[in-house]
């Protein structure tokens, strides 16, 4: 049974692990090919790419919150069917320290894009029309508060590597 609550969660976990990379993987992608067409608003497709990064957020703290409770579930099956949990070295310690550095860094990403840097961007896009002109300050207000979230996704694609790369060494040492 043990094995099996460690299967599930690893399987749940791996899950976790694909989407906090996918995310901010894909949004640069979109962000990237989007700044082909430079700093000149282009109404319907800067729609398209603001739904879909605003979008996948609560995707991605879905994908933070499993990992979290995943990634405690296996110390806490270990506990549950050993009475202690489990003796490892040092590297696995300093694995299991550096992965959830990892994963706070990323929900303090998470939360600065989401509660400071998207709202004030929609606020912005909301006074923007298909049908006339903006003024150039809002646009470069818009494409500066694009820049910040560029910056921030890029540092959660980076934790979320670090993340995948550190994982393993948990689970085989």
């Amino acid at each position: 049974m043990e094995n099996f609550i460690y299967t599930v969660l690893l399987i749940f976990h791996n899950i976790a692990l694909v989407g906090c990379a996918a995310a901010p993987f894909y949004n640069l992608r979109l962000v990237n090919q989007r700044a082909q067409f430079g700093k000149k608003l282009f109404y319907q497709l800067d729609k398209v790419v603001e739904d879909t990064i605003q979008g996948l957020e609560p995707y991605c703290m879905t994908f933070i919150v499993l990992l979290f409770v995943t990634g405690f579930g296996f110390p806490l099956t270990y506990y549950v069917f050993h009475g202690q949990l489990k003796e490892f070295n040092s590297l696995v310690f300093t694995a299991f320290v550096l992965k959830h550095i990892f994963v706070l860094g990323m929900v303090v990403n998470v939360f600065i894009i989401s509660f400071s840097i998207n709202p004030k961007i929609r606020e912005l896009f909301s006074g923007f029309s298909p049908d006339s002109a903006p003024q150039e300050e809002a646009v470069n207000k818009f494409f500066g508060l694009r820049a910040k979230r560029k910056k921030l996704c890029k540092i959660c694609f980076v934790f979320s590597i670090l993340i995948l790369a550190v994982s393993p060494v948990l689970r085989y040492y």
